[in-house]
């Protein structure tokens, strides 16, 4: 993710495949600040995707153009990543309404295992 800055800078190695009509699909290689004490990819790190990748897609969808606060994020952490191992997280928008949408997003590795499943529900921050 080019031309980020502040805490966002965290996830500044990820790439960025596919962004359309509020989905996104991008890839990350875990690297050694990525990880939790006991040598796994750190929880707050698939927090941190799954809100940047979401709203990301989001910003694509023709209903949902402006930066807008989280009211909610759910993660359920399945399964761990490793140092070096390649992850994909993969976003998708499932209703946008008048001053809400909501979004699924997936933490997969390569043999495509679901590692951790989020959900993210935003606010429309303006009445347009």
């Amino acid at each position: 993710m080019s031309g980020v800055s502040g805490f966002c800078r965290t996830v500044s190695h990820v790439k960025v495949i596919k962004v359309n009509s509020g989905n996104c699909f991008a890839k990350l290689t875990l690297q050694e600040d990525d990880l939790n004490p006991m040598g796994g990819m750190h929880g707050g790190l698939a927090a941190t995707l799954i809100d940047n990748i979401s709203s990301t897609g989001l910003l694509s969808h023709s209903k949902w153009r402006e930066p807008s606060p989280t009211i909610r994020l759910n993660l359920s952490y399945l399964r761990n990543a490793q140092y070096g191992e390649e992850i994909t997280i993969e976003s998708k928008v499932l209703k946008v309404g008048k001053n809400m949408a909501f979004v699924d997003v997936e933490i997969r590795n390569a043999e495509k295992e679901l590692l951790v499943k989020g959900e993210h529900v935003k606010l429309r921050s303006s009445s347009s």
